[in-house]
Formats: structure tokens, sequence, C-alpha cells
């Protein structure tokens, strides 16, 4: 006889969803606004310098509006054919976003060799629109970290596009500043690639985190072998194998694996001691439990997936 247990609790991500999106849609607004102004400034006043920075908020628009739609459609209900629904998109949403940096701080490497070969002028008009974009950074990157920054991959990538632009900002002040008091033309282009360099190792670990999860590895904050233990732990448990720890989506982590008990055990009281540890210790509301006797051990063939 086999006995399966199942405990799972999703709601807990709620509020934190709410907050996120609101934070995301604020600052995708604000951002999409400024990047107009810049572009219509740009084309008025023929300053490449604004248009290719409006280039800059509109990738930030887009990482934060497909950071948006990530939510939107991670909230859609699970179905027959997506039986976990659809929150894995905000992983997906996320590796966009990580390899979006990646290729922007490499286009940036590009332009700033580029003008380490003929260092462009930069007139004082183009510090204040540099100043307004890093107000409006500060405030977006304010916004986002209010949210749920730190445990959600889809924001925290979405905080970085932002980010990086803040950095581009304070570079080109800088740079602004040292070219006007000693005609230190060559300022723009170290400024650059000290960004870009910034830029590109968030966006390497983004992408790295993403696919993570992608692959169904294991989440960060938890030890497999101290699972194990603990469910080795409970009384009448003789054997935990076939133990797979994985994350849907951030927040979201799952479990299963089969215990090995005694014939006496009361298999619903031990579901739901395994469960409550699960839970108490590790932060795991899903998962699913096999349990059988020590003479009908269910054994995997797949000796390599299975730890």
């Amino acid at each position: 006889m086999v006995a399966h247990g199942h405990n799972h609790e999703h709601g807990h991500g709620h509020h934190h969803g709410t907050s996120n999106k609101k934070a995301l849609l604020f600052s995708f607004l604000l951002i999409t606004f400024f990047m107009i102004v810049e572009a219509v400034g740009g084309f008025l006043t023929n300053s490449l310098a604004l248009l290719s920075d409006a280039g800059h908020m509109l990738s930030d628009a887009a990482a934060l509006g497909l950071s948006l739609l990530a939510f939107k459609i991670g909230e859609r209900q699970a179905t027959a054919s997506k039986t976990y629904g659809y929150r894995r998109f905000e992983i997906i949403a996320a590796f966009i976003n990580g390899v979006t940096l990646i290729v922007i701080s490499l286009y940036i490497f590009y332009e700033a060799f580029q003008r380490f070969m003929e260092p462009p002028n930069v007139s004082a008009s183009m510090m204040i629109i540099a100043i307004i974009g890093l107000i409006v950074n500060i405030i977006a990157a304010w916004v986002l970290m209010r949210g749920d920054s730190q445990d959600n991959l889809n924001i925290r990538s979405a905080l970085l596009h932002v980010f990086g632009d803040l950095l581009g900002s304070i570079g080109a002040i800088i740079a602004g500043i040292l070219i006007l008091l000693f005609d230190w033309n060559i300022a723009d282009p170290i400024a650059s690639v000290i960004v870009a360099f910034l830029i590109i190792l968030s966006g390497i670990r983004i992408t790295k985190d993403s696919i993570h999860i992608l692959m169904e590895g294991k989440p960060a904050n938890i030890d497999v072998e101290e699972v194990k233990q603990k469910l080795m732990d409970l009384k009448g448990v003789h054997n935990v194998h076939d133990l797979h720890v994985w994350s849907i989506t951030s927040e979201f982590p799952a479990l299963s694996c089969h215990l090995v008990v005694d014939d006496t055990v009361d298999r619903d009281t031990l579901l739901t001691q395994a469960n409550q540890q699960l839970k108490r210790n590790f932060s795991i509301s899903h998962c699913t439990l096999q349990i059988e006797g020590k003479n009908a051990e269910i054994q995997e063939d797949c000796e390599d997936c299975s730890f």
C-alpha cells in the first residue's frame, strides 16, 4: 500500500504580487513618459546624445513592460495543460531581461571604444537632461525597491535595468563636469566602460539565476542534505530516496520524495509531521510525499536523475 501526501498553499505571494505590480506600473509609466520627452527633445534639438539616452530609456521601458506582462500572465489560473499555472513566465521574463542587459553593455563597450578613438564634445544642456534622467531613475528605482526586489527575480531584473540607466546618468554627469572644467573629453568613454562593466556583471548574474530555475535547480537557501536528514529524523522513517527540490518561480519552492517507513507507522500522522517539518524549517509548502513500506521500496530506474 502506498500513501501519497500533497500539501500546497500558494496564497502567500498574493500581497507581494500586488505591490510588485503597482511598483512596476508606476516605474513603467514614469520612464515611458520621460523617454518620449527625451526623444522629442532630441529630435527638435538634433541632439544624438539625447536620442541615444532615449534609446536607453526605451530598453528600460521594454524591460519594465515585460516584467509587468509576466506578472499579468503569471496570475492566470492553472489549466489541464499548464498544471502549475503560468507563474514561470516571470522567470522567462527575467532571463530575457538578463540577456538584454548583457547585450546593452556589450553595445556600450563598442560605443566607448569608438569614443576613445574620437572623444566627443559634451554641452552643458546635455548635463541638464542627464540630471533630470538621474532623478527619474532614482524615483523609479526607489519605487521598485519598495517592492519585493530581494526575492523576486523578475522585479530584480527590472530594477537592474533602471540601475544601469541610473549609473549611466551619473557617469554622464561626472564626465560632463570633468570635460567642462578640465576639457578632459576622454572622461566620457571611461565612464561608459565602468557603467558597462557593472551592467554586464548584473546581467550575467540574473541570466545565471533564471537559467538555474528553468533547469529545475535547487533553491539557493535550501540544503538538500539537511532536508533529507530532517525527514530521516522523523519517527518510523527508515530511508528517504528520489528526493527532488526545485522552484516553480521565485518564492515558490517545491519538493517531492519517497519515504520508506515501518509497517506499524500511522502514515497520516507521519505525512502531517513531514509537511510541518518542511514548511517550518525550509518554507516549502508545496510537497508531494510518497510513503512506502520496507518490503515495497519503489526505486526509480533513473539513477542519474534522483538524489
